[in-house]
């Protein structure tokens, strides 16, 4: 079972939970905040992540998303499970429900607008930013299974190409410059998707097992803090010392009992995000 809660997320629950149409398939959607207008003549410091993370969890509680990102930070504030419809969409009386139009329905703001101003650096586009925590948000969202898919076209720009049938009939990944009974043209670009490498199965992971996956999982372990590694284990072998730094991951995650016990499971794999092997 996916989390509903994004663990890298701090947890900002608004309470008025409201279920999705798991007659249409899972969705996520793609916006940018942009709350403040800038030029590149004229570029404006980007706002505050505290500042977005207080309006949506006040005066904007009618229009947060699932997830406000900071791409610059990696830094993640989540006001709704992933089970819940959120509010980011225009939702008019009579048409499609496109805050809850899927299994889920995932919306995500980046916290950007175009010619914004970090350390003194001028960002154009959301994919010339450094797009931290990208991954983590790929694979939380690949959790509920959405595919690393756009039914309507990657965004590269702003402009609207929008289609109730594909809207209703595709999974995957819409810009809000997609979605029917809207008329944003954001986000204007996203972040190409994370390669990750798919998981092997619980019954892969057994001792002696050797293979580069294995080092690539080590790595990524010990790159999320969860190292309990001795320095003469092997890199590409599992031994115990490997179950051990990945029930740590399992644990980080909010797993516990026979969910941490630190076999790789489907979730956690995916979450983890090792990167593919060419």
């Amino acid at each position: 079972m996916a989390d509903i809660w994004m663990p890298q997320a701090i947890k900002v629950d608004l309470g008025d939970h409201a279920p999705c149409d798991p007659g249409f398939p899972p969705k996520a959607i793609a916006h940018i905040t942009a709350d403040i207008k800038a030029t590149a003549a004229q570029p404006k410091d980007l706002v505050p992540f505290a500042n977005l993370q207080g309006f949506f969890s006040g005066g904007g509680k009618g229009i947060a998303p699932h997830i406000l990102w900071n791409p610059f930070t990696g830094t993640f504030a989540q006001f709704f499970p992933a089970t819940s419809r959120s509010k980011s969409l225009k939702d008019t009386q009579g048409g499609t429900r496109t805050n809850r139009a899927g299994k889920v329905v995932l919306q995500i703001e980046a916290l950007f607008f175009p010619f914004c101003r970090v350390n003194g650096n001028v960002f154009a586009t959301l994919a010339d930013t450094p797009c931290k925590g990208w991954s983590e948000l790929n694979g939380f969202v690949r959790s509920w299974g959405v595919p690393d898919a756009w039914p309507m076209g990657h965004p590269h720009g702003f402009t609207s190409n929008r289609s109730e049938h594909i809207w209703e009939t595709k999974g995957g990944w819409y810009a809000h410059a997609h979605v029917p009974e809207n008329d944003h043209v954001d986000p204007g670009s996203w972040p190409e998707f994370v390669a990750t490498e798919p998981f092997p199965g619980a019954a892969f992971f057994h001792t002696g097992q050797k293979s580069p996956v294995i080092a690539a999982m080590h790595r990524r372990l010990v790159a999320e803090g969860c190292n309990r590694y001795q320095a003469s284990d092997v890199l590409d072998v599992w031994e115990p010392d490997d179950a051990k730094s990945y029930a740590a991951w399992q644990q980080k995650l909010g797993f516990s009992g026979h969910d941490a016990d630190g076999i790789p499971g489907e979730s956690s794999w995916e979450q983890l995000q090792v990167p593919h092997l060419v």
